[in-house]
Order: C-alpha cells, then structure tokens, then sequence
C-alpha cells in the first residue's frame, strides 16, 4: 500500500509534458504555400508549424534540416 501512494507521489510531482510552441508561420516550410490560422499543423522540435496538408507536414517532420534553420526559423528559397 505504501509502494502505491509513493507512486502516485512520483506522478503527481512529475514535470507536465512541455507544450509546443504555437505556429506563427503564414507560409508552409515545405511547398511555400500561404497558410492561415485554420491550416494543419506539424511539430518539429517543440515548435508548431503551419502546413498545407499531411503530406507536407510528414515531409517536413521526416526531414526538418531540409526546411528549417537550426534555429528553427524557416529557411529561405535561394532565387
């Protein structure tokens, strides 16, 4: 009975999940289609980032180097 009330000890003092950071994009990062509040969200990195559809959401997840700065910022398509 002890081991079970120290148990639930440990989950309630446990750190709550971190929460990801909301989107603030207007842009996908991965096909440069405009994106509002109502688009579809992707998380990489704890960040949240607005996404056309699934496809480019899971393109984006699979390889986030390719789209995002180590920052996290969005990275630019070179003219």
């Amino acid at each position: 009975m002890l081991h079970a009330a120290l148990l639930s000890l440990a989950v309630l003092a446990a750190p709550a999940a971190d929460k990801a950071k909301p989107a603030t994009n207007t842009i996908d990062p991965v096909c440069g289609m405009t994106v509002d509040a109502k688009a579809a969200t992707a998380v990489v990195r704890g960040q949240e980032y607005r996404v056309c559809s699934k496809h480019c959401g899971a393109a984006m997840q699979k390889d986030p180097d390719k789209y995002l700065e180590k920052d996290g910022t969005v990275k630019t398509k070179k003219k």
